[in-house]
Parts: C-alpha cells; structure tokens; sequence
C-alpha cells in the first residue's frame, strides 16, 4: 500500500480537531470564570452589605438595651434573638473582659477585635436618628421620663397649638414622652414650640432634672462668669437639635461643663460600658477572596481542564483520522487490485469503512461481469461471422455456386447478427435510462392472443400446444410492442425448453391493484441454482452453449428490464423436470365502469 500525499498540517483534520477543542475549552473556561467572579463579586458585596447593615442593627439595639437599663441583666435572651435573625455570633464581654453574654456555646473564643464600645453616654452620633451632638444616645432620658399624666397633657397642649394656629406638620414623641410639634415655619427650619410658648414650658419632672443638670453644672460655670444655662429644651433628650450649645450675649461656651453634668446625671439609669465582638456562626471568614492560594487554585483548575480537554480531543481524533488515511490509502490503489480495509469501529468511520468495502465488492463483481460480457458478446459475434466468411470464401474460391441454398444460409446468419446487435442496443438503452415507452390503455387477451399468434406456426412446427387463459375486463397501461417482445421472449424461451407434445400457457389474472401475467411450460425446468441467474446476461442452462438448443442469452434480461421500465417485475419458479413458470407483475389499469374496489 503506497502511502498518500502528505496534508499540510493547517488543513489536517487531527489538528483542526485539535485548535477548535481548545478553543472551545479556552472560551468555556473564560466564559465561566467571568462569570464566576462576576457572580463571587456581586455576592461578596451583598453580604458584606448585608452584614454590615446587619452589624449596625446590633449595635443600634444593643446600644438601646444599654440606653434603657441601669445593668446588662436580661440581655443574654435579646442576644440570641438578635444572633438568630441576623445568623451572626454575637459576644458582649466588659472592659477587663469577663463575658457578660454570648451567643456562641460556652467556652468558644472570641474574635481577635472587639468591633465595638457599646456606651450610650458616648456614642456615634449617626447610630441613631436625633442622636446628640454630644454624643449621648437620645435614648438615655434618665430623670426626664414623664409620668403618664404628664404625657397626655403634654400631648394635649401640642394637639391645640396645631388647631389653634393651623400649623402643618405633624406631632412626634422624644423618648422621654414629650410630645413635639415638627412643622415647616416657611423658611426651612424646623418648629419646636407654638407662638403661646404653653408648649414650652416644661413639666415638673423636666424641672426637677432641670434644677439637678444646673446643680451639677453651676461649679464648673463658676470657674467662669456667672451666668445661666442655654435654653432648657435643647437638654431634653431626642429633641431636634439646632445649633451648639451658646451662653447668653451670643459667645460660643465651650460644651465640657454642659456634657459632663448630663453625663453625671444619667451614669445611674444606663448599663456600664461594654465591649461589642461580632463573627460568623460557623467561625469562617465571609465571602471569598482572591488570595495567592486561591490564584493559583483557579489556574491550576484552567490548566488541568485544557490538558484533559486537549488530550480526549487528540485520543478521539487520532481514531478517526486513522480509518479515514486508510480509507485514502485504499481508494488511490489500481483498480484491478480491489483492496479493502479493516472495519475497527461501530460508528460513522465504521459504516463508512463497511461501504467502501462493500462498493469495492460491487466493483469487483462489476469488473467480472463487464469481462465475462465481453467474452460472451465476441463469443456470440463470432459464431455467425465465421460461418459468412466461411461460406463466402468457399463461393469466392468457385468451390461452391453462389445456389439460392447458400444464400438463405447467409441470410439466416445476418438476421442472427441483426437480432444480437437489436438486444444489446436494447439493453444499452436501459442501462442509459433512454428506453422510451409508448403507453396506451390496451386489453391483457389482445395483448397474449397477439403473442401466441406471433409463435403459433413454431409451436405448430414442434408439435407444442400454446394456451391462452384471460380474466375478463382486465385492461392494462402499457406499450404494446415492448410488452409483445417481453412475452415474446418468454414464449420462445418455453417452446425451446419444452420437448413436441407438452404444453405453454399464458394466462393473464387481477390480483388487487396488479395484473399478473404468467408463462408456465411443461419443459426440463430449471436447477434451483440457477434460478437467481436466469435474468443475467448470457446466461444459458447449457453450459456448452449450444446454438441448437439455446438463444443469444440475452432475451431474459431484456424481458426483465422492459418489465422494470413499466414499473412491474418478474420473477421465475421451477423444478427439474416439472418445468418453469415466469410470473410478470404490472399496474393494472382502471376503467370508468371498473366494478372492482
């Protein structure tokens, strides 16, 4: 086996194979990883949003447990309420450490930084809304909380101011319970009190705390001039805030005097300082990040997926170019050698192989029929032409006189040529797919009495009756003269094979949609392995070819092949001895007054 031309390695299907694998791979893996860290990212951020809104609800509410009880006692119950809503570990420990709640089983460490100081005293003024510019909780009112009295009465008053002076806004409570209005006064500032200043006189719990913050304050006032105290209400706790604290006459005072007496005066109502440790349940860092080691994690996963994608595509490439390169390695052998190649697979390779192998058989059975048609086409041309030149040279030479007996021998020899050369250009006319038919509606016993009157003197001649049997109304589309000369050569056929005194009948029947037609003989019969060659060409029962007992060959395999042009077929039943029958298939035509369904 000569080797192929070598492919160029741009146009190899292994290495195409190859490039369009991995650039698949290569864009999966991008495709997927941007989209990973897209995803990773966005969730990192909303949990890490999540959790820190989380954080600050913590400490908000943890700040009011401390903002509205003098200890920490009970805590431990809002710490895991808080730790099961928000699925964060919660610890509250004091200053020197000791634990004061945990929402962790015992014994658990802690986080390595506290993340707050929960001081009510001192706290973040955006903690919470109206927080203190002095950095108290609003929370934190201490001796300001007003009885229920108070409240209503309060309240009342602000309900009236409201009515009374047609302000627009609305009523809020501070967290010691006084009742506020917040209304907009049309310069964008907001409205604490009403005109009559009922409003605004403060109750007397408010005074008594009043007097006590002045008592605290006053010494350290004393160390300066001597003079009283801003405005009452901006001390109130949760009241909305304007500017800094201001002594009379318009200077700034600085505001230590003021924060450390309400300091001192709240200290007794809210919890001790305390420090706030937040984690994960589960003690694991949230999210996921992009670290050394996860680097080299996610490049050692795209490298690992590339080789196995580049090694699988070249194992299964390898297996189906090696059948293909066979495949072209037979194809280019000469044509008389007829090689064939192994089929080593179950898929399209292998079906393909299977059909090359199958198309070099056809090609091989091809070759021996076109040879053997060859030798049997010389053969039968030679016969006739040898007996002409023979006779004519004999003439030629005055041996014999050129007598009416002579003549007609030639005669005969030429119309036996004429007969070979009509049944080949027939049958070249229906491998070229140029037999041309002249269709008409035409009665199947015209068709078999014409036939049987065409060979009547024969069969008259060799002592053979010739019978007739027809269904009536049977009626078929076909061409006349090529359905006579099909007919026609089966009838010499029989009367050849059939000894004086026997018998061929043609009978013509309806079986459904078709006609049949049937030439049965009482002659010799034919072999059971020769039946599947009876319509091949030049093919005779005797094998020594006898011109006295046997035809050109060539009959049958017209007859098959005028039979297939009509869209009918043939077939052939016999046994030694018991003669044959040659059963034709064919449309059957319907008539108007056709009764049959």
């Amino acid at each position: 086996m000569t080797p192929g031309p070598r492919i160029p390695w741009r146009k190899s299907l292994l290495v195409r194979l190859l490039l369009t694998s991995m650039t698949i791979a290569v864009l999966s893996v991008g495709a997927t990883a941007w989209l990973a860290v897209q995803t990773t990212t966005r969730a990192i951020q909303e949990e890490r949003g999540q959790v820190l809104s989380d954080d600050t609800d913590i400490l908000r509410r943890l700040s009011g447990f401390a903002a509205t009880h003098a200890d920490w006692k009970g805590v431990q119950t809002s710490v895991r309420a808080l730790s099961r809503t928000t699925g964060r570990r919660i610890a509250l420990t004091t200053e020197t450490g000791r634990t004061i709640a945990d929402s962790a089983a015992p014994k658990t460490a802690l986080p390595a930084r506290a993340s707050a100081t929960i001081d009510p005293l001192t706290t973040d003024t955006y903690t919470e809304p109206g927080a203190q510019l002095a950095g108290l909780d609003p929370r934190v009112v201490g001796p300001y909380l007003l009885p229920p009295f108070e409240r209503a009465k309060v309240r009342t008053i602000a309900e009236k101011c409201m009515q009374m002076y047609e302000l627009e806004g609305s009523l809020r409570q501070l967290p010691s319970g006084r009742t506020v209005v917040v209304a907009d006064a049309g310069d964008g500032s907001p409205t604490r009190d009403c005109p009559d200043q009922l409003l605004d006189t403060p109750t007397p719990t408010e005074q008594k705390a009043l007097s006590e913050l002045n008592a605290l304050a006053g010494p350290c006032f004393a160390q300066g001039r001597d003079e009283p105290l801003q405005p009452w209400f901006d001390f109130v706790p949760g009241s909305p805030k304007g500017d800094p604290v201001r002594r009379p006459g318009g200077k700034q005072q600085a505001p230590t005097c003021v924060e450390n007496a309400r300091r001192t005066q709240l200290d007794p109502y809210v919890a001790p300082r305390a420090r706030l440790y937040l984690g994960n349940l589960g003690g694991q860092p949230a999210g996921f990040d992009l670290s050394p080691a996860n680097k080299t994690k996610i490049i050692g996963v795209t490298g690992l997926v590339l080789a196995v994608t580049v090694a699988m595509t070249a194992v299964v490439a390898t297996r189906l170019v090696r059948p293909l390169r066979a495949l072209t390695a037979a194809a280019q052998q000469p044509p008389h050698q007829h090689t064939r190649v192994a089929v080593t697979t179950k898929d399209e390779t292998g079906y393909l192989a299977a059909a090359f192998n199958d198309l070099t058989a056809r090609r091989e059975q091809l070759e021996a029929e076109r040879k053997a048609m060859v030798s049997d086409i010389a053969h039968e041309l030679r016969t006739p032409l040898t007996n002409i030149r023979g006779w004519l040279e004999v003439t030629r030479d005055g041996l014999l006189a050129p007598d009416p007996e002579i003549i007609a021998s030639l005669h005969d020899e030429a119309l036996l040529l004429q007969h070979i050369i009509d049944d080949l250009s027939d049958l070249a006319a229906a491998d070229a797919g140029t037999l041309k038919l002249h269709r008409r509606p035409m009665p199947a016993d015209e068709l078999l009495t014409q036939a049987v009157s065409a060979h009547g003197t024969r069969g008259e001649t060799s002592g053979i009756h010739l019978r007739t049997h027809t269904d009536p109304g049977l009626w078929l589309n076909a061409d006349p003269v090529r359905m006579r000369q099909a007919l026609g050569n089966l009838i010499s056929n029989a009367l050849r094979h059939t000894p004086a005194g026997g018998t061929v009948t043609l009978t013509a029947r309806q079986s459904g949609d078709l006609a049949v037609l049937t030439v049965e003989d009482t002659g010799t019969g034919i072999a059971p392995e020769e039946l599947p060659h009876v319509f091949e060409r030049f093919w005779r029962a005797e094998k020594s070819r006898s011109r006295h007992t046997g035809g050109s060959g060539l009959g049958l395999s017209i007859v098959r092949h005028f039979v297939e042009a009509h869209g009918g077929t043939i077939t052939a039943d016999s046994e030694p001895g018991n003669g044959a029958v040659f059963t034709i298939r064919l449309p059957r035509d319907r008539r108007p007054d056709d009764p049959t369904p």
